[in-house]
Formats: structure tokens, C-alpha cells, sequence
């Protein structure tokens, strides 16, 4: 069966030695070959009249070679963003930047980065977002979720059973049985009509709450003085109904748990997936009977 690679990372933003840490990232990339890449936590620098601008992720893609990039374009905070983006091999065909609201009322500055990609299989959606951080946010983190899923029926197909679904990588901030997940993955009362498999509960080490699948780590130097525990916080997820075999979990890794010349790429470990694609010959099926 023919797979389509994808990976998500939160790279950290420039803390750190970023420079230093800009070159193991873009040497995990290179050893995984992903076929998408979503990244969380990846920065720019507003252009001005002295200066063009610094956008991490296309220096990213030129230095990998072969990859379409799409970002936000801000909120810009002192000449500088952060946000999520999506890097792809495939030709982009159209893209667009749903925001997250907050608890507050406030102005959102969380996003969904959305690309509908030119595949082979057909125009395929894809999306690269970040929920709330702080430990104690769930309430925000679930606002997120059900906005996700939201999202989730926009940009689908209009007859998902018969479509290839929504891939979304994320750090989502939230472990595998918190209510926020629960509502993504059909365990709690989310958006009718569309719910999210999470692709490490497929076929990650250990199932979904396996301590195989942590991307938080206190083995990361990064993390040593974190209060936080060992956390699976970053997912692979893919929209159902779908058709199959796409977007059916194949294979799942993490990646980038070790240091690159002696520096740690990210406070983060990367999540690597393989994904079924259909088979020319073979077309798509709706989704089995329960």
C-alpha cells in the first residue's frame, strides 16, 4: 500500500541557541523525508524598509529543497511572529488562516494554518495548529477543540464518506484522556457529524496512553527544571467519515529525541506518521458499518 509521510513538530520559537538548534531540526527533517511537515511554534520577523523580513519556515524548505510554504501573516508582536505553518511537497492550491478564540473575548492570536494540497490522490486538506499552553487551561483548550472540529467541517469535502479527509498536526497542550481530546476523538459530546482519529492510538508503541508516545520529556535538557510530567501532547489526527483506505494509520514514530552535534533540535519531540493513500486501481470506499 502507497503511504504519504507527514511529520509535526513544535521547534520552540528562537529560544535557546536557535541557530544552532535551526540546523538539527533541519537535519531530523532530512533524515525523516516527510512528504508534509507541520510545524508549531515557528517564528518570523516582519519585514520593514531596512530589512526584507526572516520567515524560519522557508528557510526551512530552501534548505531542504523541494517544499511550498504556507504560514499566517501575524499577529506581529514587537516585529515578531509565532505561529504555525504547513510545508509540503505538494503544489498548494489555495490556503487560508482560521483563528482560535480565546476564553476572554480577546483579539485571537492562536491559529489554524489550512492548505488544500494538489496530491496525486486528489486535493487533499491539510492543517497545522497549537491549542492553549498553560497547564491549567483545559476550559480554553476545549473552546479550541470544538472550534477545531468546526474547522474540520468547513474545509472537508462536501461528502466527507467519499472525500480524503482533513490531516491536522498539532500540539494540542493537552494529554490523551483530557476532556479536550475526548471531544475530538468522539468521547465527549463535540460537532456533529465530524469527529478525529488519533493516529498514535492506531499504531503508536504502546497505544494511546503508552509512555512510548511522550513528546514532553524530562530525557529532553531542554525540559530538566519543567514542572510539567512526561506528557503525550502532539498528534497526528485525520477526519472521519473518510473514505478508505485514506489517510488510515500505516506506521507512527517520534523523532528528534536526540541531540544533533551536541544540541537538542527542540524542547519537543517530533511525531512522524505514515498514512494509507488510495490505490489508483482501487478508488475510494465509504466507511464500514458499526
Amino acid at each position: 500500500m502507497g503511504t504519504l509521510r507527514v511529520l509535526t513538530w513544535n521547534v520552540w520559537g528562537r529560544h535557546g541557541a536557535h541557530e544552532d538548534r535551526q540546523r538539527a531540526i533541519i537535519a531530523v527533517l532530512r533524515a525523516e523525508d516527510p512528504d508534509v511537515v507541520f510545524l508549531q511554534e515557528t517564528w518570523a520577523d516582519q519585514a520593514t524598509d531596512a530589512s526584507p523580513g526572516v520567515v524560519q519556515a522557508r528557510q526551512i524548505a530552501d534548505a531542504l529543497g523541494g517544499y511550498q510554504i504556507v504560514t499566517a501573516d501575524g499577529p506581529w508582536f514587537s516585529g515578531r511572529w509565532l505561529g504555525n505553518a504547513v510545508l509540503s511537497r505538494f503544489p498548494v492550491v489555495r490556503s487560508q488562516v482560521r483563528p482560535l478564540p480565546r476564553l476572554d473575548g480577546g483579539a485571537p492570536y492562536r491559529q489554524a494554518v489550512i492548505a488544500h494540497l494538489d496530491t496525486p490522490w486528489g486535493h487533499w486538506p491539510v492543517l497545522s495548529t497549537h491549542f492553549e499552553h498553560r497547564f491549567d487551561d483545559t476550559q480554553a483548550r476545549q473552546l479550541h477543540a470544538e472550534t477545531l472540529l468546526r474547522i474540520v467541517h468547513d474545509v472537508r469535502g462536501d461528502t466527507p464518506a467519499k472525500s480524503l479527509p482533513v490531516i491536522i498536526g498539532a500540539d494540542l497542550n493537552a494529554v490523551p484522556d483530557s476532556d479536550e481530546l475526548h471531544m475530538l476523538t468522539g468521547r465527549k459530546i463535540g460537532v456533529s457529524g465530524v469527529v478525529l482519529s488519533d493516529v498514535w492510538e492506531h499504531v503508536g508503541d504502546g497505544g494511546r496512553l503508552g509512555t512510548e508516545g511522550h513528546t514532553w520529556r524530562a530525557d529532553n535538557p531542554h525540559t530538566a527544571n519543567s514542572a510539567w510530567p512526561n506528557r503525550r501532547l502532539d498528534y497526528v489526527l485525520v477526519s472521519w467519515p473518510r473514505s478508505r483506505p485514506a489517510g488510515n494509520p500505516v506506521r507512527s514514530w517520534l523523532a528528534g529525541l536526540h541531540a544533533v552535534d551536541g544540541v537538542h533540535p527542540s524542547d519537543h519531540a517530533a511525531l512522524v506518521v505514515d498514512l494509507a493513500v488510495p490505490a489508483p486501481e482501487a478508488g475510494l470506499t465509504e466507511p464500514e458499518a458499526g
